[in-house]
C-alpha cells in the first residue's frame, strides 16, 4: 500500500516512509492511495470476532507487505492488550470506554501502534536511526492525552527521542504528570502559548528541511498515519458487539478536536462498515461546527475550556476529511453532523449521566450530548466515545458531581514523581535552538 499526500496525490511513498516522514514536505497530510473495502462476510462476522483479531484484519490491508504477516500480528496483539468495552448507558445508548490503556487514554491505541511500527522498521535496518544514519526524533504537540499516550508508548525505544510540546497552564495536572516524569528518552516542553501554538511550531519544524533532516523528526501526532489508522479497528469491534442489541441504525458521537479520531471512523465506514451516521461533537473551540452549518472553514485561536484535548483551533485532520470528501460540504454533512457545546452544558451532561449511574470524563459527555441531540429527530442507537479516564479531570469531574474518585494505581505511581520540563517561548527561532540543544 502506497501513500499520497493531499496536497500532491501524485507523489506517493510506502507505509514506512509515510510512518518515518510523519507529513509531507508540502505540508499536507498522507492518506492510503485507496481505501480497501472488506467483503461482506467479515463485516457479519464482527459480533464473533475481538478487538485484537480484528485490527490484525485491518491493519494487514493498509501495511502490505512492508511487515510479515506474523510479525504484524504480534505487533497488533501487543498493542491491543487491554480491553474496550461497550458500557450500556441507558436505552439505546452505549458508552466505548477506550481509557483502560496504560495511560488511560484512547491515544494508547495509535501511539502504542506507531511506536512499535517505528521500532521494527528500526531494526530491520539493523540500526535504531533514520535514513540518514541520525537518530530519529518524535515531535508531538499535545492538548493533554496524546503526550502521555505517546511518551509511554516509546519509553525506552532505543535510537528515538521524544519530544512533547505542551501548553503550559492548559493541561491537567494528571496529563502533566504523565508527561514530564517519565524521563529517559522522554523530553518536554512547556510552551508559553495555546496547543495551535504548539502544533504551528511542530509543523514548522517538519518544513524546515536542515532541521528536519539533521535530528531524523517524525511526528506521532494524528498527523502521522500510523496513528490513525489504528484508530478505526474500535470502530469495527463496536459496531460488531453492538449490531447483536439493536435493530436500529447505528451512531458514533466523537468528541472531536483535531479529528484524527473521527476521520479514522470514516475511513472505517469507507472500508464497508455500515455506520448510519457521525456526530462531531466539540467544545467552544466549533471550527468544524461552523464549517458544517455555514461552509466557511475559519480557523482561530482556540478557547480554554474543561475539555481541553478538545482545544484546537485550526484541526489538522479537516485536511483529510475534506479530501475524502472531494472538498464537497454537501457530501461531509451527509456523513457528519457537528455540535458544539459550553462548559456549563458539559458538567449539566456529567451530572445527568451519573444520575444514570454513569461516571464520564467532560470529553465523553460533550459526545454524549451530541449523540442526545441527534437522537431528538433520528431514531438510532448510539455509541459516544468515552476518550478518557474520569479521574485524568478530577478537578472538573469531582467538584461537579460531588464525589471523589478512586486513583488507579497506573496513574498513582506518577503523583509523587518529580515534574521535569524545558520552559520555551513560541517563537520559532526560539524552538528550534532548545530543539538543537537537546541532542
Amino acid at each position: 500500500m502506497n501513500y499520497f499526500s493531499t496536497n500532491n496525490p501524485s507523489h506517493k511513498v510506502s507505509f514506512q516512509e509515510a510512518v518515518r516522514k510523519g507529513l509531507p514536505d508540502d505540508n499536507g497530510l498522507f492518506l492510503p492511495e485507496s481505501i480497501p473495502v472488506l467483503p461482506d462476510s467479515f463485516i457479519s462476522e464482527l459480533p464473533n470476532l475481538s478487538l485484537q483479531e480484528i485490527g490484525f484484519e485491518v491493519a494487514k490491508l493498509f501495511v502490505g507487505d512492508e511487515i510479515p504477516e506474523a510479525d504484524l500480528k504480534t505487533l497488533v496483539y501487543d498493542v491491543l492488550s487491554f480491553k474496550t468495552p461497550i458500557i450500556k448507558v441507558e436505552e439505546d445508548v452505549y458508552s466505548l470506554e477506550l481509557y483502560h490503556g496504560p495511560t488511560l487514554a484512547f491515544k494508547d491505541v495509535g501511539a502504542r501502534f506507531m511506536a512499535r511500527c517505528l521500532s521494527y522498521f528500526n531494526e530491520i535496518e539493523n540500526e535504531p536511526s533514520s535514513s540518514d544514519g541520525k537518530q530519529v526524533t518524535v515531535l508531538a504537540a499535545t492538548s493533554g492525552d496524546t503526550g502521555s499516550a505517546v511518551a509511554n508508548g516509546f519509553l525506552g525505544v532505543e535510537g528515538v527521542q521524544v519530544v512533547l510540546l505542551y501548553p503550559k497552564g492548559k493541561v491537567s495536572p494528571f496529563q502533566e504528570k504523565q508527561m514530564t516524569t517519565l524521563g529517559k528518552n522522554i523530553k518536554a516542553l512547556e510552551i508559553e502559548g495555546s496547543f495551535d501554538d504548539c502544533q504551528k511550531l511542530v509543523k514548522t519544524a517538519f518544513l524546515d528541511q536542515e532541521l528536519s533532516k539533521q535530528l531524523g523528526l517524525t511526528s506521532a501526532n494524528s498527523i502521522n498515519i500510523a496513528r490513525l489508522i489504528p484508530q478505526s479497528f474500535y470502530y469495527f469491534y463496536a459496531y460488531g458487539q453492538l449490531v447483536k442489541q439493536t435493530n436500529k441504525p447505528i451512531v458514533f458521537s466523537v468528541p472531536s478536536g483535531n479529528y484524527g479520531n473521527l476521520t479514522a471512523g470514516v475511513v472505517a465506514q469507507r472500508m464497508g462498515l455500515p455506520i448510519h451516521h457521525f456526530v462531531a461533537a466539540t467544545n467552544a473551540n466549533d471550527i468544524i461546527p461552523h464549517y458544517l452549518q455555514t461552509g466557511n472553514f475559519t480557523p482561530k485561536p482556540s478557547v480554554q475550556t474543561i475539555s481541553n484535548a478538545m482545544d484546537v483551533g485550526n484541526p489538522s485532520n479537516f485536511a483529510r476529511l475534506n479530501y475524502l470528501f472531494g472538498e464537497s460540504l454537501n457530501e461531509f454533512t451527509k456523513v457528519i453532523t457537528g455540535n458544539s457545546y459550553t462548559d456549563d452544558e458539559t458538567k449539566k451532561a456529567l451530572q445527568e449521566l451519573q444520575e444514570l449511574d454513569y461516571t464520564a470524563d467532560p470529553h465523553g459527555a460533550v459526545g454524549y450530548l451530541g449523540l442526545k441531540d441527534y437522537q431528538k429527530k433520528n431514531g438510532v442507537t448510539g455509541i459516544f466515545l468515552e476518550t478518557a479516564h474520569p479521574i485524568k479531570f478530577k478537578e472538573v469531574v469531582e467538584p461537579t458531581l460531588g464525589i471523589e474518585l478512586d486513583i488507579p494505581d497506573s496513574l498513582r505511581v506518577f503523583l509523587d514523581k518529580e515534574k521535569v520540563s524545558i520552559p520555551c517561548s513560541s517563537n520559532y527561532q526560539s524552538f528550534k535552538q532548545t530543539l538543537k540543544n537537546l541532542q
